[in-house]
């Protein structure tokens, strides 16, 4: 039936043949009667000429590529981290080195595409709050030695 179907939708049948050799397929009780109806026709669709295929990308897509190693983390970056964590430790005295790594990790990482952005800025931040807290609080020490 399939390749009786082809062979009309290819052309290679007219309608009254198709019709004709349809009923005697539906009639047809052995293999062999089924053989006798396709047998001056090819088995299966003709080949036809498929347009040019597009070369094969020369990349492929994002998602199959590996993933580029990162580039690794400034080093100063994570020295302003630790510094702007352990002021809590240091009573402020790590403040200082947080600030001025943060600072140079920073322009170090704008010029050479190193990772730890956050962990400078995070750095600066605690930093420059433990610098600010102790300003705060020797200039009060200040004030109330003078009114005294």
């Amino acid at each position: 039936m399939d390749v009786l179907k082809a062979a009309y939708a290819e052309g290679r049948l007219s309608h009254g043949e198709y019709v004709q050799r349809i009923d005697c397929a539906h009639r047809a009780v052995t293999l062999g009667e089924l053989s006798g109806l396709v047998r001056d026709l090819p088995q299966g669709p003709v080949p036809v000429m498929m347009p040019q295929q597009q070369p094969f990308p020369a990349q492929l897509p994002a998602t199959f590529l590996p993933r580029p190693p990162l580039p690794p983390p400034n080093g100063m970056a994570v020295g302003s981290l630790i510094c702007g964590m352990l002021t809590v430790v240091t009573w402020g005295v790590a403040g200082v080195p947080a600030v001025v790594l943060g600072h140079v990790a920073k322009s170090r990482i704008r010029r050479t595409g190193e990772r730890g952005e956050g962990m400078a800025t995070a750095g600066l931040v605690l930093g420059y709050v433990s610098v600010a807290f102790w300003a705060v609080v020797l200039c009060m020490a200040m004030v109330m030695m003078i009114t005294q």
